[in-house]
């Protein structure tokens, strides 16, 4: 069954479609196994993550017609522990000849008076692509009901020279509901647009919360444009988290700092994970963590892409939290550990350049290694796993001790 033919909104043809993809592609030796992604087709930014209903929800971009780019609508899957999860139909989907009617792009979930609220990017239109922010809303955590009236926000602020404008990310205060809006000011920065409204529907908007620096390279570049501004409080600071755009996604920076007058000033700054790893969105638990999921981006070409049926694989669930110094720190939420079959350990091994089949009893595709090395008088330590017999393939993990950084050599 083709996705042509699986009816994309009836919940029991969409179970029968995803089982029998997942199936499929059960033996496929670069399908990761413990990292969520969907059956098949398209996955990128994680969108609308949150806690509703007694289960946490987590939507992505999702083309379900194909494993290329396209066709943006919001998958949906939902899972009791964050690790096994249940495939459901798309939440979102373009309607023709509507504000969204050339793509459901990114955005975020709150709860509201008991209700599911999606905010998005609508795209209407080709070539220059009208980008406008849009509403939808659900009682049951399944359905959803796009707002008659969208876009509730339906034009760029006036006066500002805007490079992009696109996915939002809200939240509630006080005194009614914050959102920012990532952009950027034309020869000037990425910035996070900020608004207010007191229903969600009505948006006034303020001013930019935050605005980067084109000419800054130390201690980070922050770009031309930001995508997917996050922005949440954390042990006492708050944390604004963009995708730095420079027209092709470059990392997610990450800005610890103080948050008065509705603005945002960062004191600490850096790079969140230096990989593939990108449009990353948080949401706070019922017991109380900050948990952060982001999107792993495709290393191999499009026609691998095709050939397997599938891109993309959103990352492991992560926990931030601020060190004792103010910086963000990260960790693999414990949940995780679910996950965990056999255990093997091994202790005081001596380990040389020559070594080899260091754990012979141990094989497979998806392994957990915890490793403590004593470097002694070594420059560098690591492993070598995933190794074809004749060494032809390998990928090389490898601590180099003088630059202190962890190489992944795929």
């Amino acid at each position: 069954m083709t996705t042509e033919s699986a009816n994309l909104h009836d919940p029991a043809a969409f179970a029968v479609w995803a089982q029998a993809e997942r199936e499929r592609r059960r033996d496929d030796p670069h399908r990761p196994r413990y990292h969520f992604l969907p059956p098949a087709n398209w996955m990128n930014d994680p969108n609308g993550v949150i806690q509703f209903g007694g289960g946490y929800h987590l939507f992505y971009q999702y083309n379900p017609f194909g494993p290329l780019w396209g066709a943006i609508h919001w998958g949906h899957a939902v899972s009791t522990d964050l690790v096994h999860w249940i495939d459901l139909p798309p939440a979102l989907a373009p309607t023709p000849d509507s504000p969204d009617e050339a793509g459901c792009w990114s955005g975020c979930a709150v709860e509201r008076d008991g209700a599911l609220a999606l905010l998005y990017t609508g795209v209407r239109g080709d070539g220059a692509r009208e980008q406008l922010i849009c509403l939808a809303t659900s009682r049951d955590g399944r359905t959803f009901e796009k707002y008659a009236g969208n876009p509730v926000i339906p034009a760029r602020p006036a006066g500002l020279d805007l490079v992009q404008y696109r996915d939002p990310t809200a939240w509630r205060e006080g005194d009614g509901w914050y959102l920012t809006v990532g952009s950027g000011i034309s020869r000037v920065g990425g910035t996070a647009l900020l608004y207010r409204s007191d229903d969600l529907i009505h948006w006034e908007y303020l001013h930019p919360l935050c605005t980067g620096d084109l000419t800054q390279k130390e201690p980070i570049w922050t770009g031309t444009m930001w995508e997917c501004p996050d922005f949440f409080p954390l042990d006492g600071k708050y944390v604004l988290a963009p995708s730095v755009w420079d027209g092709h996604p470059v990392y997610t920076a990450y800005m610890v700092g103080a948050y008065a007058g509705h603005r945002f000033t960062p004191e600490k700054m850096g790079i969140l994970d230096p990989g593939r790893w990108y449009a990353p969105q948080s949401f706070e638990d019922d017991q109380g963590r900050r948990i952060i999921w982001g999107w792993l981006r495709e290393g191999r070409g499009a026609a691998a892409q095709v050939a397997a049926g599938w891109s993309g694989v959103m990352a492991l669930p992560r926990v931030l939290f601020l060190h004792p110094d103010g910086d963000l720190g990260q960790r693999p939420a414990p949940e995780v550990g679910l996950l965990r079959g056999e255990h093997q350990r091994l202790v005081d091994v001596a380990v040389t350049p020559d070594t080899r089949d260091l754990l012979p009893n141990l094989r497979g595709a998806q392994l957990e290694l915890e490793l403590d090395f004593d470097l002694g008088d070594a420059a560098a330590c690591g492993l070598v796993v995933r190794r074809a017999p004749d060494g032809a393939e390998q990928t090389r993990i490898i601590y180099d001790r003088m630059a202190r950084r962890l190489r992944v050599d795929r």
